[in-house]
């Protein structure tokens, strides 16, 4: 059927009166658990930066300051934190795949942050080492600093047919 045919007929051709297929659901409580789970267990994530206006991922170590948001240790010499300095948004994607199944099926979270330089004070120090203990080796170098990264929204997959838009507010504890 021509186009111009549609035009004649509109009752053939209702965009508005489509239902909403759209597959990404609001957050619900269920969405929110598994957030909160995917953030309170990872060790590490993908940190997704603009570096000379192309994305750049590493993966970094992840821990969670007290109010359990995530927080990262990072060195100047890095290209994210260099990318991060010129712009704090940054992208951060935790979850990993299951030991059995397809990889795909298994939730992750995209959640969009703003980096936040976060004082490397004695509780913060204790804080980030008591989940990384490892980092007691170079976290006192001048060239590292602790990172909070402040979601301010996000993307849950949760597995085949359950994927959910975040707000702020779906992070809080």
């Amino acid at each position: 059927m021509r186009f111009s045919t549609l035009i004649a007929r509109p009752r053939l051709f209702r965009l508005f009166d489509m239902p909403n297929t759209d597959p990404i659901r609001e957050a619900d409580d269920d969405a929110r658990k598994i957030v909160r789970t995917l953030i309170d267990t990872a060790a590490f994530g993908a940190l997704a930066v603009l570096r000379d206006g192309h994305p750049h991922v590493s993966r970094i170590a992840i821990a969670r300051d007290d109010t359990g948001t995530p927080v990262t240790l990072i060195s100047d010499l890095s290209l994210h934190t260099q990318a991060i300095s010129v712009s704090p948004d940054a992208s951060l994607l935790l979850g990993e795949p299951g030991d059995k199944g397809d990889p795909l099926t298994h939730p992750r979270v995209t959640i969009y942050v703003r980096a936040e330089a976060l004082e490397k004070s004695a509780e913060n120090t204790a804080g980030y080492l008591q989940q990384h203990p490892k980092a007691n080796l170079y976290i006192n170098f001048a060239d590292f600093h602790l990172f909070r990264l402040k979601p301010v929204k996000g993307f849950l997959n949760a597995g085949f047919g359950k994927a959910y838009r975040l707000d702020a507010s779906d992070f809080d504890t």
